[in-house]
């Protein structure tokens, strides 16, 4: 059996908490466990295209482990001890970002990507299809951010992400002084807020997940 440890009882909330929106928006979403020194990493897909992910202190022995969202949300909201097992059996259906190469582009207010969120929200609706919002929107830039210092390029952010931050919870209801740091590699965008973080390849002539 594979054990995943999370000895602080908040942090195991956290978690519950981070794979339960994901199971919200996608009752097939898978989770991806990956260990890096005394941290463990969740990735998680949305139904955005996007990734969304959130860490919390512990280790896990197999050091890297897909499972279905699903299975895991339950070890984590029924089991509710510091060790469970998280299940096995999901299928990752590519690469994972890379650890290292990011460099900070800029902050950004929360309450501005809140409202670019609203208005994005408001246009999909009066385009859904069967299939919901049409891709050629969700992949409308809605922010291009630029580093004042020079430092790394602009980077230009689609709508899909700001849902993925919406749909995740992630810009939640902090402070109206919040901010959410974007930053990049050569091919792949991060947001970071508040409650976690969504990232997404750069490079939207490559699927998101290919290796």
């Amino acid at each position: 059996m594979t054990v995943l440890h999370i000895p602080d009882a908040d942090e195991r909330g956290d978690l519950g908490s981070f794979v339960g929106r994901v199971v919200r928006l996608d009752q097939a979403a898978t989770v991806r466990l990956v260990v890096s020194g005394a941290t463990v990493t969740a990735w998680a897909t949305t139904p955005f295209e996007v990734l969304a992910t959130r860490s919390v202190h512990g280790t896990l022995d197999a050091g890297d482990v897909t499972t279905p969202a699903a299975v895991l949300l339950t070890a984590l909201t029924v089991d509710r001890s510091e060790e469970i097992d998280p299940g096995l059996g999901g299928l990752w259906p590519g690469s994972l970002p890379p650890s290292d190469g990011w460099k900070p582009v800029d902050d950004v207010p929360a309450p501005e990507l809140d409202a670019l969120t609203e208005r994005g929200l408001t246009v999909a609706r009066e385009n859904a299809g069967p299939m919901g919002p049409p891709a050629s929107l969700l992949d409308q830039t809605v922010l291009t951010v630029t580093d004042a210092s020079g430092g790394a390029a602009a980077v230009k952010v689609p709508l899909r992400c700001l849902f993925a931050l919406s749909g995740m919870g992630f810009l939640g209801a902090g402070p109206e002084d919040d901010t959410v740091r974007v930053s990049a590699t050569g091919s792949w965008m991060r947001l970071d807020a508040r409650y976690g973080a969504v990232v997404r390849r750069r490079l939207t002539a490559l699927p998101l997940l290919a290796l």
